[in-house]
């Protein structure tokens, strides 16, 4: 069974920035169209960022000029790189494939506030 390990989120000021990682040991991120997902109380999971095999990226418009997701296929980790950070970012953030296919990790809380 696969299990994604979120990591890197913490509590970070108003425009500041945050590196968020996952990774996994039971299967390759290489060739997999990778996202990161986010999730406030009481509202459904938003997809935030994806990159496909090829290197392609995509972003929610809220998250565009500020947000970069990235891969790392040495290290079997995918990364968002968050800058100009907003109160509104404030989420658990996850990772899976951009099907949703892997079993949800427990994601990494990111809180943005003064």
């Amino acid at each position: 069974q696969v299990h994604l390990v979120e990591s890197g989120g913490g509590l970070v000021q108003p425009g500041g920035s945050l590196r968020v990682a996952c990774t996994a040991s039971e299967i390759s991120f290489k060739f997999l169209s990778m996202a990161w997902y986010r999730q406030t109380p009481g509202n459904q999971r938003e997809l935030v960022a994806s990159i496909t095999g090829y290197g392609l990226t995509n972003y929610v418009d809220s998250v565009k000029g500020r947000f970069t997701i990235s891969r790392d296929t040495a290290k079997n980790t995918v990364y968002l790189q968050m800058n100009s950070l907003k109160a509104e970012d404030t989420a658990v953030y996850y990772c899976n494939t951009l099907t949703t296919s892997v079993n949800w990790g427990q994601g990494t809380q990111v809180t943005v506030s003064s």
